[in-house]
């Protein structure tokens, strides 16, 4: 069975869909099997990996599985990375799409919170990692996505409102886990996203980051570059990006896979 991670913020806008994707590119290049789990019905990490919603033919994607509540249902999800460099063989994908927001009308049910859970047993043996981006709450997909998983990475900015989002989610990951059959949930890390170096309101806010969550806290940190924005927004892998610093943006995203590799083994 893979590893799984869970990617998350209470707060919008911090890029866990972009730390997501790009953290799995960085394992895979270095030999690892990696699935993405879009777990957010915005779908950004879909789109960005490739992945194009078809109205004609609609594709299976992660509400179904869910929905089946049948075991290793997400099997028959996942769909390849669609970028044209050699590491993406090592990729894989499971969508999703605006149809996933029905899934939180079963959040009632008797073992709802469990059937992502259900979905992944068995579908991802022949993986190494598996990273699940989160949507920006802590209702029922997050809920799931936590009792699926084996650890969480908490991604914020250096501003106030992200880090309070961070804060939340560790609080409630402490005292919702058991409820959740989650007992051995942990926080692996926090990765501070889209840093601004010279701007003195990041530099103190990052001192909070550090204060509030102590070694928890991953280098590198990731700093702001335009052609991260780029990829992101050309739904390209990172080195087929066009704009500043490219080397630079490369190299923290492979740092990062190293930090995560030794933090997740320690």
């Amino acid at each position: 069975m893979a590893r799984r991670t869970v990617v998350l913020n209470n707060r919008g806008g911090v890029g866990k869909s972009d730390i997501t994707l790009r953290l799995g590119a960085a394992l895979a290049k270095r030999g690892r099997r990696v699935g993405l789990l879009d777990f957010d019905p915005q779908g950004n990490l879909s789109r960005r990996a490739g992945w194009i919603y078809n109205e004609q033919q609609p594709q299976v994607t992660v509400s179904e599985a869910v929905q089946a509540d049948r075991v290793g249902a997400l099997a028959q999800v996942w769909a390849p990375v669609a970028w044209n460099v050699e590491y993406a063989s090592r990729m894989r994908l499971a969508p999703a799409w605006l149809e996933l927001e029905n899934r939180y009308a079963e959040a009632g049910l008797a073992g709802a919170h469990l059937r992502l859970a259900k979905a992944m047993q068995g579908a991802d043996d022949d993986l190494d990692h598996v990273l699940i981006d989160c949507p920006p709450s802590l209702f029922h997909l997050t809920q799931m996505a936590m009792a699926a998983g084996d650890g969480v990475l908490l991604v914020t900015r250096a501003e106030m409102d992200s880090v309070l989002g961070a804060k939340r989610c560790r609080n409630f990951i402490f005292d919702k886990r058991a409820a959740l059959h989650a007992d051995d949930l942990s926080i692996d890390g926090v990765v501070v996203n889209d840093y601004e170096q010279g701007k003195p309101r990041q530099r103190a806010q990052l001192a909070s980051v550090r204060r509030i969550f102590g070694d928890l806290v991953w280098d590198p940190l990731i700093a702001r570059r335009e052609v991260i924005a780029n990829a992101a927004n050309d739904y390209v892998p990172l080195e087929q990006a066009t704009g500043s610093q490219l080397t630079q943006a490369v190299a923290g995203f492979e740092l990062l896979a190293d930090t995560y590799e030794k933090r997740i083994s320690a």
